[in-house]
């Protein structure tokens, strides 16, 4: 049976009575723990941080050349608070309201109430070290709205947010190297875990530059290795994010929680070729100045400029009056797809919709348009070579965030003890859907509140044996993961894993996607089994398993 480990008594009062009762492990013991941390984007490395400067040894391992790669850079438009900053009604208990609902009532409460409490804190951590977040004209921090919400409590810098935010969580990442608290493994990927006596005791990893397996040993370890969205194929995650480390988890027998909940993001660049590999998100901020619309006529083919605004359906606003343009995501989302099934789409195929910042313009001036927006304009229009100053964007709905992950209990650790899962790996704190700007906020509270707390907890309240690398355990999996190397390269089928990897994205979209059916459900059941006997009899894997083999290692 499932344990949670939330404390009793009301819900504002449960992580401050948990953080007491919390065990703790004094100073001079701490440097005789290792510590493993799988992933070094915002809650891998806010983590290793933390716990670097506590005095545990950290391994934190990285599938990049550099922690600042980590997919977390890829995010664009803020981070949620509630700092009531504009003094509009916001609060720790709206926040939590707002993501409560906003995840259709199916997340864990007391994860997401500590959430909204560690969320005031977040702020000030970055600040502190530096994240130049924006500001108003007199030096205050500046926020703004984001889906689903009717209080501005975003706080953002430009269209960079993710990618300042690693930047900070990295100089703390860098600083402990420098201490010699924390051994960074970079070009490494996690191919196992290894359990020993019912507990999480190390990893095997693969050396990307010389294809070397190597077996680490811990007393804990912690994936932080984010979702599992390419699973769609064409998604906005970056190829790298292949899910590989909390999959061998769970064929550990980690528990997954929630793998249906899958968030489609609204604001996304259309497919423009077969021969895409991934998709390009657009900020959901660019909805707090954009207007979304279509053509009331279907198939109208005429140029965005040449139809009249009283031909143009502003439909969210005409639905969703008090939200407008900024409604959730998934209900953006559904109605993109809906207006576009009706033949009112636009662009290539009818699949996508207008994001209109021509009204914002003539309220702002492009100048103030620019300065807010500009990294985001100048990407659309390197994309898409089309000038959304001059012309509406075309958005389309995408696979962005995955809020089912790993199962963990409220102090963050999985079904296998000694096993912590944080971040988007794990499925704790959004429920059915995410608003926007909450992923930023989760990876941080994780890693530099939440485990610092629990994961010390846990070594004060277990009896851990010394265990090394020559551990019979570790020997077993690595003689796992040679066989199942081996069974890979011995088919030598004739197709490549992206053509299959392709077909398994097209049936996730199409049946999986946005709109789920009993039919289609049961279509999947049917065709993805012969796909993957498909795999294993019919892939085409080239080159050895002693060597750097790009193609194995999709």
């Amino acid at each position: 049976m499932l344990e949670n480990k939330i404390p009793l008594g009301p819900i504002e009062q449960k992580w401050q009575k948990a953080q007491f009762e919390m065990k703790l492990v004094n100073p001079a013991n701490r440097r005789k723990y290792t510590v493993i941390i799988v992933g070094s984007g915002l809650a891998g490395a806010a983590a290793a941080a933390s716990l670097g400067q506590q005095g545990y040894h950290v391994d934190c391992f990285s599938f990049h050349d550099s922690p600042r790669r980590a997919h977390s850079i890829a995010a664009q438009g803020g981070i949620n608070a509630a700092k009531n900053y504009r003094n509009d009604g916001d609060s720790i208990f709206r926040l939590f309201y707002d993501t409560v609902k906003g995840g259709d009532f199916r997340a864990r409460e007391a994860n997401v109430y500590r959430l909204a409490q560690i969320s005031v804190n977040i702020i000030d951590q970055c600040v502190a070290q530096g994240v130049p977040f924006a500001r108003e004209y007199g030096g205050l921090l500046d926020t703004r709205s984001f889906g689903g919400v009717q209080v501005s409590r975003t706080f953002y810098a430009r269209g960079q947010t993710g990618q300042q935010l690693l930047l900070g969580a990295y100089q703390a990442l860098e600083e402990q190297v420098s201490a010699g608290t924390v051994t960074m493994h970079t070009r490494s990927e996690m191919l196992d875990l290894v359990v020993v006596n019912g507990r999480a005791r190390g990893i095997v990893t693969r050396d990307l530059v010389t294809g070397a397996v190597e077996s680490h040993a811990a007393d804990v370890v912690v994936l932080a290795t984010g979702g599992y969205s390419n699973v769609f194929y064409l998604s906005t995650n970056a190829k790298a994010s292949n899910t590989t480390a909390i999959w061998r988890a769970h064929r550990r027998g980690a528990l997954f929680g929630n793998p249906c909940f899958t968030q489609i993001h609204p604001t996304c660049i259309p497919v423009s070729s077969e021969h895409q590999s991934k998709l390009t998100l657009m900020s959901e901020s660019l909805r707090n100045d954009g207007r979304v619309w279509v053509p009331k006529l279907k198939e109208d083919k005429r140029p965005p400029g040449s139809i009249p605004e009283n031909e143009r359906d502003y439909y969210l606003e005409r639905r969703y009056p008090s939200f407008g343009n900024l409604v959730p995501r998934d209900v953006a989302s559904r109605n993109a797809k809906e207006v576009c099934d009706e033949g009112r789409g636009v662009g290539p195929g009818g699949m996508g919709v207008y994001l209109d910042f021509a009204d914002a313009i003539r309220r702002m001036g492009e100048a103030q348009v620019r300065e807010k927006y500009g990294n985001l304009f100048d990407m659309y229009e390197e994309i898409t070579g089309e000038n959304a100053y001059k012309a509406p964007m075309r958005i389309f709905p995408a696979v962005h965030y995955t809020m089912g992950g790993l199962w963990v209990d409220y102090q963050l650790m999985s079904t296998i003890p000694g096993l912590f899962v944080a971040g988007e790996a794990n499925f704790s704190d959004h429920g059915a859907n995410r608003l926007g700007a909450s992923a930023l906020m989760q990876g941080l509270a994780d890693g530099y509140f939440v485990l610092p707390y629990t994961l010390p907890n846990y070594i004060a309240s277990s009896t851990l044996e010394k265990v090394d690398a020559s551990h019979p355990a570790f020997a077993a999996v690595k003689d796992d993961v040679a066989k199942r190397v081996a069974a890979m390269l011995n088919v030598r089928g004739k197709r490549t894993v992206d053509s299959i990897h392709k077909e398994l994205g097209h049936l996730m979209w199409e049946n999986c996607g946005m709109a789920r059916s009993q039919a289609g459900l049961e279509c999947n059941l049917a065709k993805i089994p012969k796909l993957r006997e498909e795999f294993w009899s019919n892939v085409s894997i080239v080159g050895s398993g002693e060597e750097l083999n790009q193609s194995r290692a999709r």
